[in-house]
């Protein structure tokens, strides 16, 4: 090897060292990520497909219970008065129209102690066809899996730091993939089949490079519910202007309405509902008509709430005297085929007034980027979506089994150590390295704070047990 001392032709004959270097520096940094990442992926890919399946084929609250139809619907105050009566000491908190008229209408009821229950009524005959505990079911099951690992906080920060790191594993994966040193982009793109670790890194390399920009867009979508990167960071920043309504507006906030998962619109979530009482609001139900359930539901289809062909809306109860009525369709409850739909609507209870009416073009660029990118992550946008989202989970498992296949061939027999690509010294641009570090901790947090902990475990404790740090390398 040439030395940099070498004038003649010194820069021809460097660059290549120092690529190898940083080419071994990425590989170590996708190893280590790849080691947190890997259990998460293969949950996060096979609750995901859990979901898919379960919501496609039998709806995730009721909305799929069929009904024989019949001349017309009874009275909806009719259908709320049996869902209601089959909660004991039940409180009415909101109902979901039926998408085609062979389904079940479904309410919600909460119980006296706060537990929600759901209700399918018959809209012919007004009969309880069926009652259980809302969100209790086995896609909620792979929903509180997929999102926080039934561990409530501490499982939705383990989650998150998976998905950041997920980002530094993409981005060392492409740099590691990228055709360099006689490998073609036919190489890089096309898996060549044969025997051994050769076959398995080139099938593991070209179909993580294929998937590479369908997987960053999966975990920015996942990484903005997230508490941390979603919540505080761009949630806040995207929230709808609640002030631009001119109504007085609630301590409680758009998600309260949910009492549970997140399903109502991301850009939403936090911002806070409008009261009622007071004199805002744009004309709304006509001046006189009581403003019953059987009144606003009337209302909701006249301004545009239609059900079928697969589409519905759901109506929220005022509660409380400052309570308001509010109509939704949005992507986050699946309540139509088109994201672009979403919108939602709040009534004064006491003037009719139209207090807000907040649709998709209302949404900050990135709230409309969720609002479309929900529904792709989610898969419901129809059969094509579910079959694409089954084989993206099926590829990023596929991904997952192929690195540890790959680790188990290369690593020496009996070494009793994880055996990682060795960090290679006097490492070339090693400035520009730290940069990139911090341009990842600043943009998705909870990686730069498991990297500093990383480092600083590193540095206070591996360090001073040789023994370990040994077994870690």
């Amino acid at each position: 090897m040439v030395t940099t001392n070498v004038n003649v032709g010194a820069r021809e004959t460097v660059a290549p060292a120092a690529a190898s270097k940083l080419y071994f520096a990425a590989w170590r940094w996708h190893f280590y990520a790849g080691l947190y990442v890997i259990p998460f992926f293969l949950m996060l890919a096979v609750t995901g497909l859990c979901m898919l399946w379960i919501a496609h084929l039998g709806g995730r609250d009721g909305e799929r219970i069929t009904v024989v139809p019949g001349d017309a619907p009874m009275a909806l105050s009719q259908q709320a008065a049996a869902a209601r009566d089959a909660v004991p000491g039940g409180r009415l908190m909101q109902y979901i129209a039926p998408r085609e008229a062979d389904r079940a209408a479904v309410f919600r009821v909460d119980t006296a102690d706060g537990a929600a229950m759901m209700v399918a009524v018959d809209p012919y005959a007004a009969n309880v066809i069926d009652s259980w505990p809302r969100r209790n079911g086995a896609y909620d099951l792979a929903d509180r899996i997929h999102g926080e690992l039934m561990l409530g906080v501490t499982g939705d920060r383990m989650v998150e730091i998976a998905a950041s790191l997920g980002m530094v594993l993409v981005a060392s994966g492409l740099y590691l993939w990228w055709p360099r040193n006689g490998r073609s982009w036919r190489d890089a793109l096309l898996p060549r089949l044969g025997r051994g670790r050769s076959m398995w890194k080139s099938l593991h390399g070209a179909v993580g490079f294929w998937l590479s920009i369908v997987l960053v867009f999966f975990l920015v979508s996942g990484l903005s519910w997230a508490g941390i990167w979603g919540e505080k960071m761009m949630q806040a920043w995207n929230q709808f202007p609640a002030e631009k309504w001119g109504a007085p507006l609630s301590h409680a906030n758009h998600g309260s309405l949910t009492n549970g998962p997140k399903d109502v619109p991301w850009t939403l979530e936090l911002t806070p509902l409008p009261l009622s009482g007071s004199v805002a609001g744009a004309e709304g139900v006509a001046e006189g008509l009581p403003l019953t359930i059987d009144v606003m539901d009337r209302f909701a289809r006249e301004i545009g709430f239609e059900t079928g062909n697969g589409a519905r809306f759901q109506m929220n109860l005022p509660q409380g005297h400052e309570g308001v009525w509010t109509f939704s369709r949005d992507s986050m409850s699946t309540d139509s085929l088109d994201p672009t739909a979403d919108r939602t609507v709040h009534v004064d209870r006491h003037t009719g007034r139209i207090l807000a009416d907040v649709r998709y073009d209302d949404y900050s660029l990135y709230g409309k980027a969720m609002a479309v990118g929900i529904a792709l992550h989610m898969g419901t946008l129809g059969l094509w979506s579910v079959l694409a989202n089954t084989v993206f989970c099926l590829a990023v498992i596929g991904l997952c089994i192929s690195a540890v296949v790959m680790w188990w061939i290369r690593r020496p027999a009996g070494a009793g150590r994880l055996a990682a690509p060795p960090m290679p010294r006097d490492m070339p641009l090693w400035q520009g390295a730290r940069l990139v570090g911090l341009a990842v901790s600043l943009a998705f947090p909870m990686a730069g704070l498991t990297i500093l902990a990383v480092l600083a475990l590193d540095t206070l404790v591996l360090q001073r047990l040789p023994g370990l740090r040994q077994r870690l390398s």
